[in-house]
């Protein structure tokens, strides 16, 4: 038999980075120079959180995604904190909620008001006291709204329910400062690095350790899983001291599937993945480059696609949920880059080239939407379950998601969040603050929610008006709420999207047609 070479064909082979343009920027940002390995960065579809210099205690500044460009030097930040902030996270429920921690040994949990900060902000909605040593790591459980994971320097973590302000639960398995966590899909394993060089699985409920790997040969610094393919990666250092990684099997972490050894340079290995996809992303702290690579169900299990390179070294990064990604452009992933050296947010765009403008249903797979599975009493009580599925499309729009497949029996609960009592803190006035967070609580609870929602309701108005109970379609007439599927809506609206563009594309040439027509005319 004669010998052939193996092509491996893959939609995502020709991905490739686009920085954003100056004026997309966000330029003039004191980013911090603390040396803890974190990102120092937050983002979701509404706002950009930057941790930054600052004497006397610890601040970070979140910025409206559209207000590019310069930052002014006085700029309102959010300055609680005591000691430096070292890791900030926003809900993935309710976008307006982020969560800090800090040298000052607190959790804290604050609300941005719409539009962005007007003037600084110095009192939490909750401050969270538990842990006896600095907090250098934040998470917010994947499927459950207001539970949160933090974890200390006295090799603790902590789950806290948010509803009553309380940590419910303690994690002391670790012997080490814990380096990285990670959730799996349903958020019922949670994957932990530490110093003490070993890899764990933990069910984070009962604080048991399920697997626990000794690396000796590859010593772990970040770990990832892997959506639901029950496979870990993880980033470290070899035993020759160059930069590495793994992929484990998470029922047998004794020895892992694969090692790579990437290069040979000392910073530290931040792994990125996006799940619909199955795209790994490599980018290293001090490094101008982001390695990806495809992850696949059988051997080898890792494929390398390409290299974005940039000369400016990078000290942390954000991630844009899927929903704040441009799929008209066929954007896939979307990162939000700190350059130290010139105080600078640069958004850089994964691309998939693709000729045609129509939207393209084989990159965008049904994603998690919005909405938690469950509250906080049902994931304690034991119960686990995935978020409902909704589409990439909605965050390009800004109109209301479409809703998708429910992957459990049991109705989505209510997103928004129940109003906590504050710890009490010698600090904080604990009577008006409270008063304040039950107000605003009733007013979020009044606002209409319309994510997830199929149709648009039309309130009532006067005869001949709309009806209570009719709603706009997908054709946007007057009637009963349509019945045809989500993707067809998607193809309608896309048609007449195409319709529109090629429009105004006659319309633009009106003039050089007429003078076309004139010399006709004339030839005549």
């Amino acid at each position: 038999m004669s010998w052939r070479p193996q092509y491996r064909s893959s939609k995502f082979r020709n991905v490739y980075g686009k920085v954003a343009s100056r004026e997309h920027c966000f330029d003039g940002i004191p980013i911090t120079k603390n040396v803890h390995d974190n990102h120092f960065c937050a983002v979701n579809a509404r706002f950009l959180a930057i941790v930054t210099e600052s004497a006397g205690g610890g601040s970070f500044l979140v910025i409206p995604l559209e207000q590019t460009g310069r930052i002014e030097p006085n700029y309102p930040k959010v300055c609680g904190h005591q000691g430096n902030v070292l890791d900030i996270k926003w809900n993935p429920f309710i976008e307006n909620i982020i969560a800090s921690c800090s040298e000052d040994t607190s959790v804290r949990i604050w609300e941005i008001p719409e539009g962005g900060l007007k003037r600084n902000m110095t009192e939490a909605v909750l401050e969270l006291y538990g842990h006896s040593r600095r907090v250098g790591l934040v998470e917010w459980h994947p499927t459950t709204n207001n539970i949160l994971f933090s974890a200390g320097y006295d090799y603790k973590v902590l789950i806290w329910n948010l509803d009553i302000g309380e940590p419910v639960k303690m994690i002391d398995c670790h012997t080490d400062v814990i380096l990285c966590m990670s959730f799996n899909t349903d958020g019922s394993l949670l994957a932990t690095t530490c110093k003490d060089k070993k890899l764990r699985v933990v069910e984070p409920r009962s604080g048991r350790v399920l697997q626990e790997a000794s690396c000796k040969n590859h010593r772990v610094n970040r770990v990832v899983f892997l959506g639901s393919t029950k496979r870990l990666l993880t980033t470290g250092v070899s035993r020759w001291n160059t930069r590495q990684i793994a992929l484990w099997d998470q029922e047998d972490l004794s020895m892992p599937l694969i090692e790579e050894e990437i290069d040979g340079l000392s910073g530290l290995l931040f792994p990125f993945y996006d799940a619909d996809t199955h795209m790994l992303y490599l980018a290293g702290k001090g490094d101008g480059n982001i390695r990806y690579y495809e992850i696949g169900s059988e051997k080898p299990y890792l494929s390398y696609l390409m290299e974005f390179r940039s000369p400016a070294p990078q000290k942390g990064l954000g991630v844009m949920p899927k929903h704040g990604l441009d799929v008209s452009a066929c954007e896939v992933f979307r990162f939000y880059k700190l350059v130290t050296l010139k105080g600078l947010i640069e958004p850089i765009s994964m691309i998939v080239p693709r000729r045609s403008e129509t939207y393209q249903e084989d990159i965008y797979p049904m994603t998690p939407g919005l909405e938690p599975a469950l509250t906080p009493d049902e994931w304690l009580s034991g119960v686990n379950r995935g978020k409902a599925t909704g589409t990439a499309l909605g965050g390009w729009l800004g109109a209301p998601k479409m809703a998708g497949q429910w992957d459990g029996a049991a109705a989505p609960p209510d997103p928004l969040p129940r109003s906590a009592p504050l710890r009490s803190h010698p600090d904080v006035a604990e009577g008006g603050l409270q008063e304040d967070i039950q107000n605003r609580s009733m007013t979020r609870q009044m606002k209409p929610c319309c994510k997830g929602s199929r149709v648009m309701k039309r309130p009532q108005c006067g005869s001949g008006g709309w009806q209570e109970g009719e709603a706009w379609g997908a054709s946007g007439r007057r009637g009963p709420s349509s019945s045809l599927l989500p993707f067809q809506l998607l193809r309608m609206f896309f048609r007449q999207q195409d319709e529109i563009r090629r429009l105004k594309d006659e319309l633009s040439q009106k003039d050089i047609r007429i003078r076309q027509l004139q010399l006709e005319l004339k030839n005549l």
